[in-house]
């Protein structure tokens, strides 16, 4: 699917930072969310403690994930689902559209403290 070219001002409104999960549970009548807790950082730098919801229950257990550290979306809007707020977006590199075939976690390299910027 082709997207549309945006400019770097639009880009720059991205918040993007490394959160640690520091905890995985399952969402009580949801077939594909998984509900983590994820560390951004205490301030000034990031942005503390922050539930963030997840469809990948299908190719994750929670276990895997409680941990690492992964790349978060941050200031995007609240979204409720499932009676429950998610405070951000992990992102992800997915294979296939619509129902995925595999789906790989963004983790940076080497461990960096909560709340780092991505640039």
């Amino acid at each position: 699917m082709e997207k549309p070219v945006i400019s770097y001002s639009d880009f720059s409104k991205l918040d993007l930072r490394i959160g640690t999960v520091l905890e995985v549970k399952e969402v009580e009548g949801s077939e594909k969310l998984l509900e983590l807790s994820v560390d951004l950082g205490d301030p000034p730098v990031g942005e503390g403690k922050r539930t963030i919801l997840s469809g990948i229950k299908n190719f994750f257990k929670p276990e895997e994930i409680v941990g690492l550290q992964v790349l978060v979306l941050a200031n995007l809007e609240t979204k409720r689902m499932a009676g429950k707020e998610s405070e951000g977006m992990v992102l992800m590199a997915v294979e296939g559209e619509g129902e995925f075939e595999k789906i790989v976690l963004l983790v940076p390299q080497d461990k960096v403290p909560p709340g780092t910027g991505v640039f």
